[in-house]
């Protein structure tokens, strides 16, 4: 006999794990995980950081209202943010900083003799930088068991090793069917949440809903060994051309070449080309010497058509519910997007963490009116 569940929530990674944590307390909830580990995938290989100006200005309202929070569990280690660039780049750093200045964020134009104290060994045509100060690293591992934790404390059914095969609409709920290596397993929910990440797509087509062209996007990254040692308080470094950024980790150098590879749902790995491309890239920055590639990964990061997280009901499938498009800025605006999630969800008022957030924004009947729904 399958158990009955309030919300079933597809994908165990940041998104649907701290969804489960804010749903928890008010409904019973179950949640379904494919892999052996929740957040295998992207949660699992993200060089996270809270940096206020990922993901342009609309994402920054998710970003400030996560901060506090973050910081309260003891989340986050300071690291500071610095774009740079040429004399070419200037135009571009000055539209860069103007709606990020007026939005709240602490941000602030500075010229070579402050970038050379910052990053040694900075090749002298980069003269242009853009301080971020309160840029923080994020303990991801920290995050995701927090959340997993308290989902579970709450009351969250997790199943792992289930891989979605079937979702239906029974009466005013849905019927759901897994399988995988702990063997087959099935449910009932009244509302079914998409957090599936890469598979947010096809997880809606299995329940019968049109994708709305959840996008993967590859990302690689490298660690380095270099000499000299980078400095420990060397900030996250990126180029105004969105062309690499590095920062260091525990002695070594982390880099990436930026990439937004367009790709399928699956294990991401990284390809030769991109990691040549990045080594290139931040030689052509600064005056290091690599001595050694120690090891490469890639994730996958989701973007919708517009590039905005999508979270709220489909228009036309009852009952499924968009937790999805979460791109490169998910797990540092975690804490006030499952709120908001929850909230949307479960009908439940909004609080000093999410009043100031535009749902609209974020609703998947967005695509409807601009016409730009998928299938």
């Amino acid at each position: 006999m399958s158990e009955t569940f309030d919300v079933a929530i597809i994908g165990a990674g940041m998104a649907g794990s701290s969804l489960a944590a804010e749903c928890a307390p008010h409904a019973r909830v179950l949640l379904i995980e494919a892999e052996d580990t929740p957040g295998y995938h992207t949660t699992g290989r993200s060089a996270a950081f809270w940096h206020e100006t990922i993901g342009g200005p609309q994402i920054y309202p998710l970003t400030a209202a996560s901060g506090d929070w973050l910081a309260e569990h003891g989340l986050l280690s300071p690291r500071g943010g610095l774009h740079i660039g040429r004399e070419d780049h200037r135009a571009t750093a000055e539209t860069f900083v103007e709606p990020f200045l007026a939005a709240g964020a602490r941000i602030e134009l500075i010229g070579r003799r402050q970038l050379e104290a910052i990053v040694p060994g900075l090749r002298p045509n980069w003269i242009l930088g853009a301080w971020e100060p309160e840029c923080a690293d994020i303990d991801v591992a920290a995050m995701h068991q927090h959340y997993l934790g308290a989902a579970h404390r709450t009351g969250t059914v997790l199943r792992v090793r289930a891989r979605l095969d079937r979702a239906e609409r029974e009466g005013c709920g849905w019927r759901l069917a897994w399988s995988g290596a702990a063997g087959p397993g099935e449910a009932r929910a009244g509302l079914i949440v998409d957090a599936a990440g890469a598979w947010a797509d096809p997880v809606a087509q299995l329940a019968g809903a049109a994708p709305l062209g959840v996008q993967p996007l590859r990302r690689s990254m490298v660690q380095l060994r270099i000499d000299p040692v980078p400095p420990e308080a060397l900030p996250l470094t990126l180029s105004f051309d969105e062309d690499f950024y590095f920062r260091p980790q525990g002695g070594r150098l982390w880099l990436s070449p930026h990439d937004e590879t367009p790709d399928i749902a699956r294990d991401a790995a990284p390809e030769e080309l991109d990691i040549a491309m990045a080594i290139d890239r931040m030689e052509r920055a600064v005056d290091w010497k690599v001595l050694g590639l120690e090891r490469r990964w890639a994730g996958l990061r989701s973007f919708s058509p517009d590039r905005l997280p999508v979270y709220g009901f489909d228009p036309f499938q009852p009952g499924f519910f968009w937790f999805a498009g979460q791109g490169g800025f998910g797990i540092q605006t975690a804490p006030a997007a499952a709120r908001l999630g929850a909230q949307l969800l479960l009908g439940l008022p909004r609080d000093s963490m999410t009043e100031g957030l535009d749902a609209a924004c974020y609703a998947p009947s967005r695509f409807v009116a601009n016409g730009a729904r998928a299938g």
